[in-house]
């Protein structure tokens, strides 16, 4: 069975709106599309008067290089979050059809399932944050269409092994879509999983320029899938999801210049993540540290709403994690400049010996 009969019938038979900009092709003249002739004042050349690309070609190439795949196999939006969206509102029937979470995970996709009145299955992580392979595969035919997985996870920082992940894809052939959300997989001196897109059609998997590339504002998501995925997602993406501006800055960030400050950067935030990971270790009232791969440390505090307010009061604001199953008293840090970090460390050592 192709991988789209996981899909929901009505999507798969939408007729999908055509916008004019997709409709224009290398015409000179745009008379088209309602658009105001003349460009905005202090416009710098952006041409902003204009609608942009749906898929801007040039940076739907330079993202197929960056990742190492084929250009088909792309899909641009606003971040993440939007194919998330795009997955659960074209895999999941309301009240039908489930997605499958491993909690403590990211948010987004237990929300998404539930505005589209999915079911939500939570296969919850172990004591050590790791994932139970069997008993993913356990729940996998209780009408399950999409299975998340967050490597390295956020909010706990663990990576799931490759080797697993092509063992579930393998597992659910035919009977739901692994979506693996890759958004610190630069930070986990890990390989992605992008190669492993060839060998299975059912499997997706997310990135963005939000974190390593230093895009959050930009709001740059890439889904990595099937063709046909792609294809039958477009059908039912807004018809101009980028704004040029955030079409600019991704390319130049993924020019050869904007590539080498990444690496650099990459490199520096690890170092700094174990610095600090070892300096929290040894701080007072921390009782245990979660070994992270990503670009931030989760850890637990003996008093975690007293650390999280004292910090907070001191203009230095952490995460309180600590409504994630498992993760009670848990604050999460991520890596800033080491002035930064520096300052959190002392604060919480200066809570300690004020006790």
């Amino acid at each position: 069975m192709s991988v789209l009969g996981l899909a929901r019938p009505d999507i798969r038979a939408l007729e999908p709106y055509s916008s004019a900009r997709m409709e224009a092709g290398a015409a000179a003249v745009l008379l088209n599309a309602n658009e105001s002739p003349w460009p905005p004042a202090d416009d710098g050349g952006l041409g902003l008067n204009r609608y942009p690309d749906p898929q801007p070609a040039a940076l739907v190439d330079a993202l197929a290089a960056q990742f190492g795949v084929g250009r088909d196999l792309i899909l641009v939006g606003r971040g993440s979050d939007e194919a998330i969206d795009l997955l659960t509102r074209a895999f999941c029937r309301a009240g039908e059809d489930a997605v499958v979470v491993m909690p403590p995970t990211f948010g987004m996709y237990a929300v998404c399932a539930r505005i589209q009145g999915a079911r939500v299955v939570e296969v919850p992580l172990d004591e050590d944050f790791a994932v139970d392979a069997t008993a993913l595969e356990a729940v996998a035919a209780q009408g399950v269409k999409l299975v998340y997985v967050c490597s390295p996870n956020n909010p706990s920082g663990g990576l799931v092994p490759r080797e697993l992940i092509a063992r579930w894809a393998t597992a659910l052939a035919g009977r739901a879509l692994l979506v693996v959300d890759e958004a610190y997989i630069e930070f986990a001196g890990a390989p992605s999983c992008a190669d492993l897109l060839g060998r299975h059609e059912n499997l997706a998997i997310l990135r963005t320029l939000s974190k390593a590339w230093s895009l959050a504002g930009a709001r740059i998501g890439v889904l990595m899938a099937s063709p046909e995925i792609v294809a039958l997602l477009r059908r039912i993406m807004p018809p101009y999801p980028l704004p040029t501006p955030s079409i600019r800055a991704a390319l130049a960030t993924l020019s050869p210049a904007g590539r080498t400050r990444m690496a650099e950067q990459v490199a520096a935030i690890v170092r700094e993540r174990d610095r600090v990971a070892g300096r929290l270790q040894a701080t007072p009232g921390v009782t245990r540290v979660l070994p992270s791969r990503a670009n931030f440390i989760a850890f637990r505090h003996r008093d975690a709403a007293r650390a999280y307010a004292h910090l907070a009061a001191h203009d230095v604001l952490l995460r309180d994690i600590g409504r994630y199953r498992g993760l009670a008293g848990c604050l999460r840090l991520s890596i800033g400049l080491p002035e930064h970090n520096e300052r959190a460390l002392a604060l919480l050592a200066g809570l300690a010996e004020a006790t």
